[in-house]
C-alpha cells in the first residue's frame, strides 16, 4: 500500500466534474461520479492532452487532442483516438495503444485523499 495524500475537501469536487490538481509534482485529475472518486494521471499517453480539459461521460473521459478515452474506473483504454484508417494505424504504429495510470481514492474525515505509490 502507498501513502495517503491528501487533495481537497470532498465537497469541493462536484458530481460529473473533473479537474487537474497538482500533488508532490505530479499532475493528476481528480473526478467525482455519483458517490464515487477517480484519480488519474492528468496527462493522455498518447500525445499528451490534458485530460481536465476534455469531456467526462460517466467514468469516461475523452481527451481534447485526438479524442483518445479511458475509463477512470480502471484506466483501460477504450479507443486509442477518433482517427481511422492510415491515419490510426501510424498513430497506434509510433504511440502504441495503452490504458492511463488510475490511483486509489478513499473520502476520510470529508476530506478526498489519493493513494500515490
Amino acid at each position: 500500500m502507498g501513502r495517503l495524500v491528501d487533495v481537497g475537501a470532498a465537497g469541493e469536487f462536484a458530481d460529473g466534474t473533473m479537474r487537474a490538481v497538482t500533488i508532490e509534482g505530479r499532475d493528476l485529475l481528480v473526478a467525482r461520479v455519483g458517490d464515487a472518486y477517480y484519480a488519474a494521471d492528468e496527462r493522455c499517453p498518447h500525445m499528451g492532452g490534458r485530460l481536465s480539459q476534455g469531456k467526462l461521460e460517466g467514468t469516461i473521459v475523452t481527451c481534447p487532442r485526438h479524442g483518445s478515452r479511458f475509463d477512470l474506473a480502471d484506466g483501460r483504454m477504450v479507443r486509442w483516438t477518433d482517427w481511422s484508417g492510415l491515419t490510426l494505424t501510424l498513430a497506434k504504429t509510433f504511440k502504441s495503444p495503452r490504458p492511463i495510470k488510475t490511483y486509489a481514492t478513499l473520502v476520510q474525515a470529508d476530506r478526498l485523499m489519493v493513494e500515490l505509490e
